[in-house]
């Protein structure tokens, strides 16, 4: 399995066919893909120029855009979150209400003594040794983000949902333990707590995927002796400080420089953005889905990440954005090595560009590496089946590795 995966990476297009491209070939057919889709979407530019247009357009949309533009850097969506005043209505192409599924709670208390919020699925009884799978979300949002996934897979393993510190139901964390090393201390001590042992699989979103990293710059040991399989979807191990938002040339390099300063000065003034949001939804709006999505999705799904972000305090998004700045975890892929991993990312992500899935992918040449065209940053809830899909192929390989670790050595002396 590992030679094979060794020269094999994976594409999807739009119609969400796979096809298998030989490693040594995949980056640059991929970029040339991504070069031709490029020159290939003017909408895309003229999105982008439009935004900045209502930017410096009516002032009374200035301050609440230039919140929205800024935070949707520092959120890795759009931190604008649409506020929705009525009910959603459920999409028949959405499995029931969005973010509605429930596992018994719990609660982890870390060292600091913060309370995280978390959740258990137990498998159907009659599957054999299953795995404990641990999903990690991203920045600005909630445990609920898995929810295509976690009615995929339910019955299938033991999976553990949790809120990051100041994220959804978890306590509310000191500014100073707002950075990526101590998301991988928490997750650390959810494994402690809630799979203290048998084989686990993590599974990272985004800032979830950094978390998982972290943990693995700290506590190599762990990923060698019971982490058998990893996921990092959109996610990044380093580079987020020349991240655009997808915004060209010299503007989207201003965009760059001023962020820092527009997310500080946001979180002393949240009354007033939150004034802003009410009075600019259809902006909002727009920008959630154009920053969260890369193709045509309900609008039940736009409305349902739009309320995730809703949930997160403009003052958590200010506290954990200057971190991502010095995120780099590259050396601690080495404890990957042997590890089954996934690598997903997309085409239109305008948060995590692909080219961090790519630089992974490239580092860890015996992860399984896939792209996902006409898809943003939120492609577990753009396109579950294809994630889906994929998710359950790891954990297939996961739990034949899990397997292989719990054989008895063969005895070749007799």
């Amino acid at each position: 399995m590992a030679g094979e995966l060794n020269r094999v990476g994976r594409a999807v297009d739009r119609a969400g066919q796979v096809g298998r491209l030989g490693r040594a070939t995949r980056v640059s057919r991929v970029a040339q893909v991504a070069k031709a889709a490029r020159a290939a979407r003017p909408g895309r530019a003229d999105g982008a120029d439009r935004m900045v247009e209502l930017l410096g357009s009516r002032t009374g949309v200035l301050g609440a855009a230039t919140g929205m533009l800024a935070a949707g850097a520092a959120a890795g969506i759009a931190l604008e979150r649409y506020v929705v005043g009525r009910r959603r209505t459920a999409d028949l192409r959405d499995d029931g209400p969005l973010g509605t599924r429930r596992g018994a709670p719990t609660i982890v208390k870390t060292a600091d003594g913060l309370e995280l919020y978390a959740e258990v699925d137990e498998p159907n009884p009659r599957v054999p040794n299953p795995l404990t799978v641990v999903f990690c979300h991203g920045y600005a949002l909630n445990l609920d983000c898995w929810h295509f996934q976690r009615a995929a897979l339910a019955g299938e393993a033991r999976m553990v949902f949790y809120d990051q510190r100041s994220h959804g139901r978890s306590g509310r964390s000191p500014s100073t333990l707002c950075n990526v090393d101590q998301l991988g201390k928490d997750l650390g001590e959810v494994l402690t707590a809630l799979a203290p042992e048998g084989p686990v699989v993590l599974v990272g979103h985004s800032m979830g995927g950094m978390s998982v990293l972290a943990l693995a710059d700290q506590h190599p040991e762990i990923f060698a002796e019971r982490v058998v399989g990893v996921a990092l979807l959109a996610s990044s191990a380093g580079g987020l400080d020349s991240v655009t938002l997808g915004v060209p040339g010299p503007v989207g390099r201003l965009v760059h420089r001023l962020t820092p300063a527009a997310v500080a000065a946001m979180s002393r003034a949240p009354g007033l953005i939150e004034r802003g949001r009410k009075a600019g939804s259809d902006v909002a709006y727009f920008l959630t889905k154009h920053y969260s999505f890369g193709s045509k999705v309900s609008r039940a799904r736009v409305e349902f990440v739009a309320e995730m972000l809703a949930s997160t305090p403009i003052e958590v998004v200010a506290d954990f954005y200057p971190g991502f700045a010095q995120h780099d975890k590259y050396h601690a892929l080495e404890a990957l090595h042997g590890v089954e991993t996934l690598v997903m990312g997309g085409r239109e992500d305008l948060i995590t560009p692909v080219e961090h899935s790519r630089e992974i992918a490239e580092r860890h040449p015996a992860a399984e590496y896939i792209e996902l065209s006409d898809s943003g940053h939120m492609f577990l809830i753009e396109h579950p089946d294809v994630v889906n899909a994929a998710l359950a192929d790891l954990l297939g390989r996961a739990a034949a590795a899990a397997g292989s670790m719990t054989q008895p050595p063969v005895d070749e002396t007799g």
